[in-house]
């Protein structure tokens, strides 16, 4: 074990507690990870909703072997308060890290770090450690197991009789995902294993003429007593730290011969896939919460055969029912269902994702000009409002070194020029909007090129950083140290976690639908923005966002040909023939012209300028608008 880890503070939010579980279920799902992981490396404190704070309010037995403290919402630390709980914070530090699926990563990390030989809490972080690592508005998996079904479950379990009498559709989905097939790395040869593992067994079923009797005992016994599914095996093999069977990994040659379109499905044995993660951390708390609420009501689970299948399967992880028992959850024992499912989820399941058949819809052949000229015929062409201050620079020269966005990077010195000069035009653009005393929020910071300039040259302002990536953000935070700023905050965080006050949001290079959250958040709070967007083609419907965007671009495109120019918007790279650039650079004026409109039908002013000069970058779009 390490010594001498910062303690971090952990804050959780308190409604209420019922039966087993503190809600709301993102705190009990935290504690629960917090006892499998075996960690007290945090100091917890609960966050009651109300102001009164009563020290006996919370059932110690639902805390485990945790020491946790109670603290009002007032008393947070300030850059606490401007987050979604869950949080953690260093003591008395400006780092702050916020949301579910970021906080529970970190916890994981961190424990690891403090003792290595906790290899299995490192392995809950999945493949690349990516598990729950994209954000919930581009992740549709993030967003059903971090929001979706713990969102679904406490609704459900305070419904009224006659509202609990369906399955909630989030849960239904659960269900239809544990059926979907399962890709993996390196799933070729995993399933070239199960095809021999199956020729095997279908082998040893068949009896030998002239041994009948024995034989068909034996063949009786296997029906009966089947071996584990090679998935089964594969995956408590890696969770007991054993070695898969060489006789298995050891293929025929008529095996290496199928064609993988002949290969058999892996099937799930936990939430994604194969081997347990977060996400059946995430998970467990959640459907146990809906199991003894739907078994309280007398539900028949006949129609959630896979989920109750993987429910049991979970206790049986190493550490999995010393954790709940921890947390008191008595975890249930489930009878055994074959029966297929009800109609219910049949009809479910026989329905595509809305979402993913939009954006399927959304291929194309074909270039932009018909839907340009659909557009010019309705009198709507690309506009480019003159730039405010197109000779304003910044004295990189007198500047210290961590500001400036080249030094100690690797960059080259183009690159570093070409982004010094996409920071004149942010850093120009903010400095026009700011008074002091302002908060500015720096969206999709990054390493903090924005931010950082910005704290040093506003030191009457107060700065937010609110990244997703970690080690981005770290970086952040060293050279902000280095240039000893107390003006700035650091939050580690999907955009939707920081619900703070700021009055000017910045985005420099925000990646497709990213622009949109960035410019949605801004309005929310009646925050002017400076945005330059990016990834244009990454652009599609969401959950939140629908394009195009405004009203005028609605009564004349569809989606597929906004699509087009979302796509063409992004050929503008200085390889490309110079007719090519121009039209790609004629996509990304229209496409923000519908972000403007959008905006500016909510009561905000807005302009598109090109930034100065506009070979700085080649998506040198720039959003500026004002709350009218």
């Amino acid at each position: 074990m390490k010594d001498s880890v910062a303690e971090e503070h952990l804050y959780l939010d308190y409604s209420h507690q019922c039966r087993d579980s503190i809600f709301p279920l993102h705190t009990s799902i935290s504690l629960f990870l917090l006892s499998y992981c075996d960690c007290k490396l945090f100091k917890v404190f609960l966050v009651p909703a109300g102001e009164d704070v009563d020290d006996q309010f919370v059932t110690k037995n639902l805390l485990g072997d945790l020491e946790v403290h109670l603290i009002s919402r007032c008393q947070l630390p300030a850059v606490v308060q401007s987050c979604c709980l869950p949080a953690v914070v260093v003591k008395d530090g400006k780092f702050c890290r916020a949301g579910l699926s970021v906080v529970l990563r970190h916890i994981i990390q961190k424990t690891y770090e403090a003792d290595p030989s906790k290899k299995d809490v490192l392995e809950l972080l999945g493949f690349k450690k990516t598990c729950l690592k994209a954000c919930a508005e581009v992740s549709q998996w993030t967003r059903l197991c971090e929001i979706s079904i713990p969102l679904a479950v406490e609704g459900f379990l305070t419904a009224s009789p006659e509202h609990c009498q369906t399955i909630p559709p989030d849960i239904l989905q659960l269900e239809r995902k544990l059926g979907e097939p399962v890709r993996v790395h390196n799933d070729d040869k995993i399933r070239r294993q199960k095809l021999q593992q199956q020729k095997a067994s279908a082998k040893a079923m068949v009896p030998v003429l002239g041994e009948e009797a024995t034989e068909a005992g034996t063949a009786m016994e296997m029906h009966e007593h089947p071996l584990p599914s090679l998935e089964l095996s594969m995956a408590f093999s890696k969770l007991l730290d054993q070695e898969v069977s060489e006789a298995v990994n050891r293929e025929a040659p008529h095996i290496r011969r199928t064609k993988t379109s002949d290969l058999p499905l892996l099937d799930h044995i936990f939430a994604e896939g194969l081997y347990f993660t977060l996400a059946d951390i995430v998970l467990l708390p959640c459907i146990h919460q809906f199991l003894i609420s739907s078994k309280k009501q007398g539900k028949n689970l006949v129609n959630l055969p896979l989920i109750s299948s993987w429910y049991q399967r979970v206790q049986e992880v190493p550490g999995v029912k010393k954790a709940a028992g921890k947390c008191n959850m008595e975890l249930l024992q489930l009878p055994e269902l074959v029966s297929a499912p009800d109609e219910e989820l049949q009809n479910f399941s026989s329905v595509r994702d809305e979402l993913e058949k939009e954006n399927e819809d959304s291929h194309f052949i074909g270039g932009p000009r018909p839907t340009m000229t659909k557009l010019m015929e309705n009198g709507i062409e690309a506009k480019f409002s003159p730039h405010p201050c197109p000779n304003w620079i910044l004295d990189w020269t007198n500047l210290p070194s961590a500001v400036n966005p080249g030094e100690g990077k690797g960059m080259s010195r183009d690159r570093a020029l070409r982004k010094q000069q996409q920071l004149n035009n942010l850093v120009a653009a903010v400095t026009k909007l700011a008074k002091p005393g302002d908060v500015i929020a720096d969206f999709c910071s990054g390493g903090g090129h924005v931010g950082i300039v910005l704290a040093h040259m506003m030191p009457s302002c107060q700065v937010v950083l609110i990244e997703n990536k970690e080690l981005s953000l770290i970086r952040a935070k060293d050279r902000s140290d280095e240039l000893g700023l107390n003006n700035i905050w650091f939050i580690q965080a999907n955009l939707d976690y920081f619900n703070g006050n700021f009055n000017i949001g910045v985005a420099l290079h925000a990646c497709g639908v990213a622009t949109d959250m960035v410019i949605e958040h801004c309005i929310k709070a009646r925050a002017a923005f400076v945005i330059s967007p990016c990834c244009y083609g990454f652009i599609q419907n969401t959950v939140k966002f629908k394009y195009p965007r405004s009203h005028q671009f609605k009564e004349i495109l569809s989606y597929k040909e906004h699509m087009i120019l979302c796509r063409f918007a992004d050929q503008t790279a200085v390889q490309l023939p110079p007719e090519r650039r121009l039209i790609g650079k004629q996509c990304m004026g229209l496409v923000d012209l519908d972000r403007a409109w959008a905006a500016e039908e909510r009561n905000y002013s807005v302009q598109v300028i090109s930034m100065e000069p506009e070979s700085c970058s080649p998506k040198n779009d720039m959003l500026v608008g004002i709350p009218t």
